[in-house]
């Protein structure tokens, strides 16, 4: 199942359980993990893309380590509310998870990656370490708007 619908990917996950925050971009997937009370996502892995099988794999491999029981995919829109190409290679990488089983959420990523910027840069961290971290603190921060929204389901 793949949704843009909270309340539908909730009814996919009646036990909760913990979930995988993706923020997939043309050269890395940064990801996040939040625990199984769905209270706070952490930052993980940053996976350098190569094929996309390889990537799955990667992702594979740590939804087994951690016990994974959905995933949440940011959906980059523009700020007019419209889909661009970026957001078609989205959901064609969603459509290419399908088969693993597990509920896919989209959830909007609009201003995620400018969030963190700001934040990183209210920390004084240098630039160069900004650009190692961005992705993955994207990935905490739209697995984080989604879980608070699952809480209120």
């Amino acid at each position: 199942m793949i949704t843009t619908d909270t309340a539908a990917f909730r009814e996919a996950l009646p036990t909760g359980g913990r979930l995988l925050g993706l923020d997939v971009g043309t050269k890395t997937i940064g990801t996040a993990l939040c625990d199984a009370g769905w209270s706070f996502a952490s930052p993980a892995l940053l996976i350098r893309r190569t094929k996309f099988t390889a990537d799955k794999v990667a992702l594979v491999a740590m939804i087994g380590e951690q016990h994974v029981t959905g995933l949440v995919i940011g959906l980059p829109i523009n700020l007019d509310g419209t889909e661009s190409p970026r957001s078609q290679s989205t959901r064609a990488f969603a459509r290419n998870l399908a088969d693993l089983g597990l509920p896919i959420l989209l959830w909007d990523e609009r201003w995620s990656t400018q969030a963190v910027e700001r934040q990183m840069i209210a920390e004084d961290i240098s630039r160069a370490k900004r650009a190692e971290r961005v992705d993955k603190l994207a990935a905490s921060y739209i697995l984080q708007g989604a879980i608070d929204a699952l809480v209120r389901v």
